[in-house]
């Protein structure tokens, strides 16, 4: 069984031989009362869209929005009282940092949480709400790492590492327990990967109960950490994705292990798989996901054939997204689905004409958002003029009808490539 207290450098040179099913299940038994049992439940809309059937199991319930306080808690609940006493530290720019925070909070635990100085200040606000000391030191995570155990060695606090240590490991796994346990015949699970804590947890737990299941991971195409290392190559790990939450650039060495031997395939998704699938999961399930947990549908999304007719379990790891952010995510779906679009008509100077286009496009059906006379162009004849239109149609088609009416009608169109709209 795994003991507690151990310190980051015994962790990370461990194997998988430390985390078994009875770790998982005993995380479980831990577990219960103490974090939210979450739902396991179809969606006959999406698998009817992708040709599968698909299983969510809705993760962003949890009473901090994620996942990661099932690791938490059960790192937590292992401590001796004399480690309890002392306290904990963590370091962490979201997830990690609000489920070490509400939990130690919960059992009396005194928590530092060390974060980069970029960290949004609305993670910091809602961490130490959770009544833990904040401290924001360096630039990136791995600076942010060092100043955690810096800390914990001055002032014998207990490092509670995001996903290399077998106790959050064996928490985390408690997803896949719950999911088969809800869905028996699942053929597979589509999990995402940041660290890895959460994959080689759900694969210890579901291959140990069915071992011909499948366990696919999923990266953001910026951040393929684990696709690297488990695959050998060697892409670069960097750049701003809507996954931060998965924008880890070193796998852990534990969870690498485990995945070497349980994990089938790790796939990566695009920044747009990943906005077209959070939009998705808001319009179709009426369910709010930040970039990592849309992770799972969104390689669904890229990759159909792999999962057609298949009974595919999806871990929405995730609902903490910027409420900002996820305003911008929807205009964009709405853009690429053709229902907002910016268009150019070259009209004439002359009265009138706005109010002709306005009509063209008002019985057509279209809503106008947005318009702007461009008179000033020297590209433009000066007895012409470029009117800029931001219109709501229906859908894609619905949009080349409407511009098909307004170029019948001898108004050359042009569709503009991005359009700002306002909130």
């Amino acid at each position: 069984m795994i003991k507690s207290g151990q310190d980051a450098e015994d962790l990370a040179s461990m194997t998988d031989s430390t985390i078994t099913l009875a770790d998982i299940e005993s995380a479980a038994h831990g577990l219960a009362g103490q974090i939210v049992a979450t739902p396991c439940a179809e969606s006959r809309t999406l698998g009817a869209i992708f040709g599968a059937r698909l299983f969510l199991k809705f993760e962003n319930q949890q009473f901090t929005a994620s996942f990661k306080d099932r690791g938490a808690c059960n790192k937590l609940q292992s401590l001796t009282e004399a480690e309890r006493k002392a306290g904990v530290i963590a370091m962490s720019a979201g997830n990690h940092a609000q489920g070490v925070a509400y939990h130690a909070a919960r059992l009396g635990i005194p928590a530092t949480i060390v974060m980069p100085k970029p960290t949004p200040f609305i993670k910091v606000r809602q961490t130490r709400d959770h009544g833990a000391r904040v401290i924001l030191e360096g630039d990136l995570l791995a600076d942010a790492f060092a100043a955690a155990l810096r800390i914990a060695s001055d002032e014998g606090l207990t490092l509670v590492h995001p996903f290399d240590d077998p106790l959050i490991i064996a928490g985390q796994g408690t997803v896949g327990l719950e999911m088969l346990a809800a869905v028996p015949d699942l053929d597979c699970i589509v999990v995402p990967i940041g660290g890895g804590g959460l994959i080689a947890g759900i694969a210890v737990a579901a291959k140990a109960i069915n071992p011909a299941i499948e366990i696919i991971g999923v990266e953001a195409a910026l951040y393929p950490s684990m696709f690297n290392a488990l695959k050998g190559e060697s892409g670069a790990c960097g750049g701003m994705t809507i996954a931060e939450g998965i924008a880890v650039k070193d796998a852990g060495r534990i969870p690498r292990a485990i995945c070497r031997d349980l994990v089938s395939d790790v796939l990566l998704v695009t920044e747009s798989e990943l906005e077209r699938a959070i939009g998705l999961l808001l319009a179709i399930e009426k369910t709010v996901v930040e970039g990592a947990g849309a992770a799972g549908l969104a390689a669904v999304l890229a990759n159909p054939a792999r999962f057609e007719g298949k009974k595919v379990g999806l871990v929405l790891s995730g609902g903490n997204i910027d409420p900002r952010l996820l305003g911008e995510v929807i205009r964009r779906n709405l853009v690429r689905e053709g229902r907002i679009a910016g268009l150019r008509v070259m009209i004439s100077d002359s009265p009138g004409t706005l109010a002709r286009i306005a009509t063209l496009i008002g019985e057509g059906g279209g809503n106008i958002l947005e318009v702007s006379h461009q008179r000033l162009f020297l590209d433009v004849p000066v007895k012409n003029a470029d009117l800029d239109l931001v219109i709501e149609t229906r859908d894609a088609d619905h949009l080349a009808e409407i511009v098909a009416r307004i170029e019948a009608a001898g108004y050359p169109v042009r569709k503009l490539a991005t359009t700002a709209v306002s909130p």
